[in-house]
């Protein structure tokens, strides 16, 4: 995830370049003098801020000036304030060049660690009961790593599709991923935390 330290290092010679100020219609540049690299534009008109640039296209709404709706000086700190959640939910449009965008996207990491979470927890349950030896035990362990997880250079269609379908019969019991999608298994694009930071900045 994209740190604060690490977006201001990448603008550190960004300068500002005011195109239009108008009240609330505004258009203001920020670059390296010289190159488009990891630029933004900002676009306010009544109701909206349109962010634009290498880091895609947001569109946000929520109050008549949105240069008000994203000020964070008045936190009283010198660190960037962002929040993803709340500044997610105003979007309105997104867009992410040639593949698409979003706010959001299906985390491998996070996929992993639920279904490592369903296999332990298992795993401790059976050995407390006594209902699988140790060969069992890693014969099931294997077998998701064969059946669910293998599936993620696949993406997150394939990944989730053998999740939903694996079962896995030994002993006399059964194994599933039951209730997955209560899990949180999306996170926050590269592309809209930098937008995020570049707003609060």
């Amino acid at each position: 995830m994209l740190t604060e330290a690490q977006f201001l290092k990448e603008v550190d010679t960004h300068v500002m370049e005011v195109l239009r100020d108008d009240g609330v219609y505004r258009h203001i540049r920020f670059r390296e003098p010289g190159t488009m690299m990891q630029h933004f534009d900002l676009i306010t008109w009544p109701g909206y801020l349109c962010y634009c640039g290498d880091m895609g296209t947001f569109v946000f709404t929520r109050l008549e000036d949105m240069f008000q709706f994203f000020r964070t000086d008045r936190r009283g700190s010198d660190r960037l304030y962002i929040n993803k959640s709340y500044w997610s939910e105003k979007l309105i449009a997104v867009d992410g060049h040639r593949d698409g965008g979003k706010a959001k996207e299906f985390s491998a990491d996070l996929f992993k660690n639920a279904v490592n979470r369903y296999r332990i927890d298992w795993i401790r349950t059976t050995k407390e009961r006594g209902w699988l030896d140790k060969e069992q035990r890693r014969e099931l362990w294997e077998d998701v790593d064969n059946t669910v997880l293998y599936r993620l250079v696949d993406g997150e269609h394939y990944a989730m599709t053998a999740a939903y379908e694996f079962t896995h019969r030994v002993g006399g019991h059964e194994f599933s991923f039951q209730d997955l999608w209560d899990h949180t298994l999306t996170e926050y694009t590269h592309r809209f935390v930098w937008c995020c930071y570049a707003l609060a900045w």
